[in-house]
């Protein structure tokens, strides 16, 4: 009986704490890259394929996830691949500004463990709730 193939999510989370417990909790249902600033983000991105992003607004390195985000939608290959992004920052602005960067759905830290896995699968399957 072979086991379903799971969905490839690059989690960019640069608090370790973050980085240990996504690991463990979106194991479940995907097979996770992990990477904890623009640098490493980029070898990850160029090293494998990947199905969905969870980009940290704030990360470590050059670029914000922000930056990284509007960078991505500027490439044709990358234009269409769905991207969550998480913030410790919860103002209007601080959402605003990641859907004008190009993010599919923004969460805000903390983040729900089954607001979160439910906000990933749907972004998969291409329902957001996007402005």
């Amino acid at each position: 009986m072979s086991e379903e193939k799971k969905p490839k999510l690059l989690v960019a989370e640069d608090d370790y704490e973050n980085q240990k417990f996504l690991q463990i909790f979106l194991k479940r249902k995907f097979e996770l890259e992990i990477c904890d600033s623009s640098d490493t983000f980029y070898e990850k991105l160029n090293a494998h394929t990947f199905d969905i992003i969870l980009m940290d607004i704030s990360l470590r390195g050059k670029k914000d996830g922000l930056q990284i985000t509007k960078e991505l939608r500027a490439r044709d290959e990358y234009k269409n691949l769905p991207i969550v992004g998480l913030s410790a920052h919860a103002f209007q602005r601080d959402k605003d500004n990641a859907y004008a960067a190009g993010v599919n759905e923004f969460l805000t830290k903390p983040v729900q463990n089954d607001v979160l896995m439910r906000t990933l699968l749907n972004a998969l399957e291409g329902k957001t709730t996007k402005p």
